[in-house]
């Protein structure tokens, strides 16, 4: 792989266009509030910050402010808004699932904000679970992107030595790049396919 050893992807932008489904699904669920959340905030504020993070910052555009304690607990409608809008179908779109398939013998991880209860059963109806050797997900680290620990975890766990980091996000491409490791950053999930069959046949892991 020409220096690299394992490629790690991001999951929300990356992998999956769902950043419109969390999206409509925090919107809605902080609407009782009186917190308007527009698109052009949520890409600006929202996309590879923690959800804890991203609600301290939400709930202050209240008024009167909403105390964090009484806003967390509102994740779990969040989670289930969210897991309806995906029951139809998986947001990992068919080109990015035969990317992952021609990657054999590359080893690959998912590294994540999100939890591992919302990303794992995706990663399972897509039928691309079993092909990344290591998952991290906001669950398994004390320090989220853009602190390098999740992306330091997931090379550890693959073994790897020099990884790529694919990214959407500024928070997740500072997080790559504070572990010491390349960053192949993207605008749109659906560029992935072609950005990564690019790159492989440049540095010669895909033929």
């Amino acid at each position: 792989m020409n220096g690299y050893d394992a490629i790690l992807f991001d999951f929300d932008g990356v992998l999956a266009d769902t950043e419109p489904l969390h999206f409509e699904a925090w919107r809605e669920t902080l609407k009782p509030y009186g917190i308007v959340l527009t698109w052009e905030l949520y890409v600006e504020q929202c996309i590879g910050v923690a959800d804890k993070e991203m609600l301290d910052f939400l709930r202050k555009l209240a008024d009167p402010v909403v105390p964090l304690e009484v806003l967390w607990p509102e994740y779990k409608n969040k989670k289930l808004l969210f897991e309806q809008l995906v029951s139809g179908q998986s947001p990992i779109p068919a080109a990015t699932v035969s990317m992952v398939h021609s990657l054999q013998g590359v080893k690959l991880a998912v590294v994540s904000s999100s939890f591992r209860a919302e990303i794992e059963p995706m990663l399972r109806m897509a039928g691309i679970l079993d092909n990344f050797g290591a998952l991290v997900f906001g669950d398994d680290v004390q320090n989220f992107k853009p602190h390098p620990e999740p992306y330091l975890t997931g090379a550890a766990r693959l073994g790897a030595l020099r990884p790529l980091v694919v990214e959407d996000s500024d928070a997740g491409a500072a997080s790559g790049r504070a572990a010491g490791f390349d960053v192949l950053k993207v605008e749109r999930a659906e560029d992935v396919p072609r950005r990564i069959a690019e790159l492989g046949v440049a540095v010669g892991f895909l033929r």
